[in-house]
């Protein structure tokens, strides 16, 4: 006699079996960890990794995680770890990123312009605060909060970007093959940058450190629009990514990245690359005063996204920058790229796939967005880029083929 019949969506209630065992099981792990943690006194928290924040006259939103043990990256700019570090070294350092033991429920306290908040880290040791806050009393880009244990340990300054009154344009940038080379397209390429490098023997794509300058100068060169990065990385690389853009020059700006673990109903709390698009949103959103350049790549789903944003917000989206990951080839990524720019013709919307920064800055500069004056020095910087060898790649590549380490000195 035949069993009974399987229902007919058994393949989506074996999903959700699946997801809530592997869920079940990273809450499992976790309350172990923290058991044994606090039978030890390991969880005890020593850090606060106070991610770059934001605000306007009326409110700031800050993101920051406690943790039981400090991060590496700074001491890639100030302790001497640099181009030649032997790339053990660079994978170590790597390990103990993704390693790194957050504190959950533990009470932070965040100052600003005279407000004051105290929120408890959730149980990836994340605290997220969004409060309302006294106009600013100065004119400047850049200001700090103060945040702390709710027992005044671990003060730690929080940089925070102000989006001034007189700003007319926000930028919202991908990294990944948009700002640094990252060879996404090619899975050893892009492991071997990820895992076996630090920021100093990161690459930067040619001339973007003087776009992005004069984007943010705007043509007036003023220097006053807010700069926002989105990346599907993880938040473990922060450290590695604001030292990067520190090292190269490029502006800084609040740095979107995603969180990896696990939430009801989801095996990652933040989708892929919907995510980018998801922040993009909410800026655009949060200042309704401000026009956006959105900058991206080919190689991922950029262009899509950003031109689904096109559509839905029309004449507020400035412009919209692909670079070319492959500008020496005709490639499926360009036809991807084409469609969607294709698509989103009939908007108004300028979109622009283009091989490098100064066929960008060319076109933001008859747009407006930049100034002439800039171009020369992008062109220049364009050509320094080109010729500037990557760093720590031999080392690195001897990693990838199984050669043993330079213990020479």
């Amino acid at each position: 006699m035949a069993g009974p019949t399987p229902p007919r969506n058994w393949r989506s209630a074996l999903k959700r079996r699946l997801q809530q065992s592997v869920i079940s099981g990273d809450d499992v792990l976790d309350a172990l960890r923290l058991r044994f943690n606090t039978r030890f006194g390991r969880n005890l928290p020593r850090h606060i990794a106070a991610y770059r924040g934001y605000a306007d006259d009326d409110s700031v939103a800050l993101t920051g995680r406690v943790l039981a043990n400090p991060p590496v990256g700074g001491r890639m700019l100030f302790n001497g770890a640099g181009e030649e570090a032997d790339w053990w070294d660079n994978l170590l350092d790597t390990w103990r990123r993704f390693g790194s033991d957050e504190v959950s429920n533990v009470d932070v306290e965040v100052n600003f312009r005279g407000e004051r908040m105290v929120v408890a880290t959730d149980h990836e040791g994340y605290y997220r605060v969004s409060m309302a806050v006294a106009a600013a009393t100065d004119d400047v880009l850049w200001s700090e909060a103060q945040v702390s244990l709710a027992d005044g340990t671990l003060a730690t300054r929080q940089p925070v970007l102000q989006v001034l009154p007189d700003a007319r344009i926000g930028i919202v940038s991908d990294i990944d093959d948009t700002v640094l080379h990252s060879g996404i397209v090619h899975w050893k390429t892009a492991a071997q940058l990820t895992f076996l490098g630090n920021a100093r023997t990161r690459k930067p794509l040619p001339g973007v450190a003087l776009f992005y300058q004069a984007l943010q100068a705007g043509a007036d060169g003023r220097g006053r629009h807010p700069l926002f990065y989105v990346s599907s990385s993880p938040w473990n690389l922060y450290d590695l990514l604001d030292d990067f853009m520190a090292l190269n020059a490029i502006p800084h700006g609040p740095i979107f990245l995603r969180d990896l673990g696990t939430d009801a109903g989801k095996f990652i709390k933040s989708p892929g690359h919907g995510h980018k698009l998801e922040q993009a949103r909410a800026l655009i959103h949060r200042f309704p005063s401000l026009r956006w350049v959105l900058l991206g790549d080919s190689g991922q789903a950029d262009a899509e996204l950003y031109a689904e944003a096109a559509g839905e917000f029309g004449e507020r989206i400035a412009a919209i920058y692909i670079r070319d990951v492959d500008p020496d080839a005709d490639s499926p990524f360009d036809i991807a790229a084409d469609a969607h720019i294709e698509r989103i013709a009939g908007t108004g919307v300028p979109m622009l796939r283009a091989a490098d920064s100064l066929a960008m800055a060319r076109h933001a500069a008859g747009l407006g967005l930049v100034g002439e004056a800039s171009l020369a020095a992008i062109e220049a910087e364009v050509q320094r880029d080109l010729e500037r060898p990557t760093p720590g790649k031999a080392a690195a590549q001897a990693a990838l083929e199984g050669k043993p380490r330079n213990t020479d000195g």
